[in-house]
């Protein structure tokens, strides 16, 4: 798959997966937009795409939490003269801790990152993919999509959102000649979990960021709605699918419950 000519806007590029989505589509060809709060480190991996591939990286630092902040960003985007024609909804981050003990805020800001701002940025760039009859969204979502996650509870059921209306906008749009995929990440060797300081919040070998994004662009090829990357990770996601729902609630509690209680820490993926 080739985007040559195309421009690419990656949220959550400074790290991990939207990095790595960033230089595997410059060496497709594309033109790339980042987006992430890090200005420092956009910049960085912009010097360093710019010298590699030859293209256009503009950089522009959001905070996507921020009341109005994707319609600020859609702004910018049009100012600057450029069409989107790869969205990458990636920005996002986990709480782990009860809810009962975690600030009401970050929960909150959960939500509206992982969710709200997905949502906002595709309804303001896909009509245009659509009246192209060419476009390509990919949405981040997890294995923590296919059950609820105990300690992890607004995580799981942000990314059971992104699953879902990803699913649902890939029927929508599969006759208009836009591409829609959810990537669903096990375990992944990112800054995810050095930030949120609770090695049980993963579970499984913990596969690369590459991996992720190869795996994006196979099943893209293909056609599908959604995939999880990893052959574990694809056996324990269908679990659900096959053991009673209690059962599998029990393991998810089992395997991320905090080694001190009460304990609540972030992770993110800017």
């Amino acid at each position: 798959m080739t985007f040559t000519g195309q421009t690419a806007l990656i949220t959550g590029a400074s790290t991990g997966i939207g990095a790595v989505y960033a230089r595997e589509l410059a060496a497709r060809g594309a033109n790339l937009i980042l987006v992430a709060r890090s200005e420092d480190k956009m910049q960085t991996i912009a010097t360093q795409l710019r010298t590699a591939h030859h293209r256009r990286v503009d950089v522009l630092a959001a905070d996507l939490v921020q009341h109005g902040a994707a319609d600020n960003l859609a702004q910018r985007v049009s100012a600057l003269g450029l069409t989107v024609d790869v969205l990458v909804n990636n920005a996002g981050f986990a709480t782990h801790g009860d809810v009962a003990t975690t600030d009401p805020a970050r929960l909150t800001a959960q939500v509206q990152l992982n969710c709200l701002a997905m949502v906002d940025l595709t309804s303001r760039f896909l009509p245009a993919m659509i009246t192209r009859g060419d476009g390509t969204i990919v949405n981040v979502a997890s294995t923590a999509a296919f059950q609820p996650v105990p300690h992890m509870a607004v995580y799981a059921a942000t990314k059971a959102f992104v699953l879902s209306f990803t699913e649902a906008l890939w029927a929508e749009t599969k006759p208009t000649g836009v591409r829609v995929i959810a990537i669903c990440p096990g375990a992944t060797e990112t800054p995810f979990f050095d930030v949120v300081g609770a090695e049980e919040a993963s579970v499984g070998k913990r596969r690369t960021p590459e991996q992720v994004v190869a795996t994006t662009f196979k099943a893209l090829k293909q056609g599908l709605p959604s995939v999880v990357d990893g052959r574990f990770n694809a056996f324990v996601a269908h679990l659900p699918g096959v053991l009673p729902r209690r059962t599998t609630i029990g393991i998810a509690e089992r395997s991320v419950r905090p080694r001190t209680s009460h304990q609540a820490a972030d992770a993110a993926t800017h």
